[in-house]
């Protein structure tokens, strides 16, 4: 079976107390679908129109700190299984790859907070520039682009990795039956301060329980968890 033909029967399933309170019958109609595309592309192109001084100036800002790409494109599995590039601002040095095998290496507590969370709270990577930019998020503003072409939603679980993705287990195929959102439950709950079972919890909660009510509300408090910064790093 296919990836995607998988997702679908996920958001389809009933599982009961057995199964770990899985999934619920909880698919959303095709109109809410629809409304929730519809939405989506409304609120992305006019953010990309008003913010596109405010991009450009960060693009150069990025451009002349150490010279190196401006955009950073990180291959995230979406919806029906389909990989994506997910796009940021570069916020890491251009040899980041070669620092972090050779800091894993030799750091065991920094290997096994990686292997722990994906993530380094003190990251030697990230530039001042790019430290800015992730505490403030507005290194994800790319993502409005992913958000135009379909690969992303406003609103979502965090997209992950191909190598992240069995960490969800029995949820894995939910979380490929809808499309990863710039912000949601995660971003507005403490982001990296949130522990990935919670991660994951607070992602398949969203799924089963999705309505347009929700994801307004989930943007009304986007704002907020921005400016508090808990959790950005």
């Amino acid at each position: 079976m296919t990836w995607e033909a998988h997702s679908v029967e996920a958001w389809s399933r009933v599982e009961g107390p057995a199964n770990g309170g899985g999934l619920h019958a909880s698919r959303p109609r095709a109109a809410g679908k629809s409304s929730k595309r519809a939405i989506d592309l409304l609120i992305a192109v006019t953010a990309l129109v008003l913010l596109s001084p405010l991009l450009l100036i960060i693009a150069v800002i990025v451009k002349l700190s150490d010279r190196g790409p401006v955009f950073y494109s990180h291959t995230r599995i979406g919806a029906g299984g389909a990989a994506f590039g997910c796009l940021k601002f570069r916020t890491m040095k251009t040899d980041a790859s070669a620092q972090l095998a050779e800091l894993l290496q030799n750091n065991p507590t920094a290997r096994i907070e990686w292997e722990t969370t994906r993530k380094l709270k003190d990251d030697p990577r990230i530039t001042v520039v790019g430290d800015i930019l992730r505490r403030s998020s507005i290194d994800e503003l790319p993502q409005l682009i992913n958000i135009v072409r379909g690969e992303m939603s406003l609103v979502g679980p965090r997209p992950v990795t191909a190598e992240e993705l069995p960490r969800y287990g029995e949820h894995m195929w939910a979380y490929m039956a809808v499309r990863p959102g710039l912000t949601g439950q995660w971003q507005t709950s403490g982001r990296n301060d949130v522990s990935y079972e919670h991660r994951i919890s607070l992602d398949v909660h969203y799924i089963n329980n999705w309505s347009l009510v929700r994801d307004f509300v989930i943007i009304a408090k986007t704002i907020p968890a921005l400016f508090s910064q808990r959790g950005s790093y």
